[in-house]
C-alpha cells in the first residue's frame, strides 16, 4: 500500500518508499526518532489527506518525506470521520515502517492535529479516543501544541 504512494522528500524531489525505509533504518541506528503525522484539507469536493514521515535528531540533521492523496468528500464530510482517518493512516504507516525497518516502537512518536481535551475545541473531545487508539497500538503521541509533524509538516502538504 504505501510503495504504491508517490512519496516526496521535503524539497518536494520524488523518492521511493524502499529508499525512504533505508534512510529511515539508518537514521535511527545513529539516535534519530521517527516522527508520523497526517493532516487533511477540505474542497468542496475533495479531501486531500497528507501524511508526513520527520526524522530528527541532535546528531542527524532533520528530514521529512510526505505523500498526498485527494479523495471524495462524501464519506469524511464529518470531522471526527476525517480527524480518526488522519490518525489510522498515521498508525498504519507507523506499524508498516516499525515492521519493514526492525524499528521498536519507542523509536516511533505519531503527532496528532487535535486540541487537548480541556481546550473544548472542534477537536477536542475527540482526543482521549484517538490518543488511547495509538496507545493502544503501542506507539506514544503527542498532540496540539506538540505535535509539529501533522500540525505543521503535513499540514504544509495538504493544502
Amino acid at each position: 500500500m504505501f510503495e504504491e504512494k508517490d512519496w516526496n522528500s521535503g524539497s518536494n524531489i520524488k523518492v521511493d518508499f524502499s529508499t525512504i525505509k533505508r534512510i529511515i533504518k539508518d537514521n535511527v541506528s545513529k539516535g534519530a526518532k521517527l516522527y508520523i503525522g497526517s493532516d487533511s484539507f477540505v474542497t468542496r469536493k475533495k479531501v486531500c489527506f497528507a501524511t508526513a514521515i520527520c526524522l530528527h535528531s541532535s546528531i542527524t540533521s532533520g528530514r521529512y518525506f510526505f505523500f498526498r492523496e485527494n479523495v471524495k468528500i462524501n464519506q469524511f464530510s464529518q470531522l471526527s470521520v476525517r480527524i480518526t482517518e488522519e490518525v489510522r493512516r498515521s498508525v498504519e504507516l507507523a506499524e508498516k515502517v516499525m515492521l519493514d525497518c526492525g524499528l521498536k516502537p519507542e523509536d516511533i512518536e505519531l503527532h496528532l492535529d487535535v486540541s487537548p481535551f480541556e481546550k473544548k475545541t472542534s477537536t477536542s473531545k475527540l482526543s482521549v479516543m484517538l490518543k488511547g487508539y495509538v496507545q493502544g497500538a503501542g506507539f506514544d503521541c503527542k498532540i496540539k501544541p506538540n505535535a509539529w509533524a501533522s500540525q505543521t509538516v503535513a499540514d504544509r502538504h495538504s493544502k
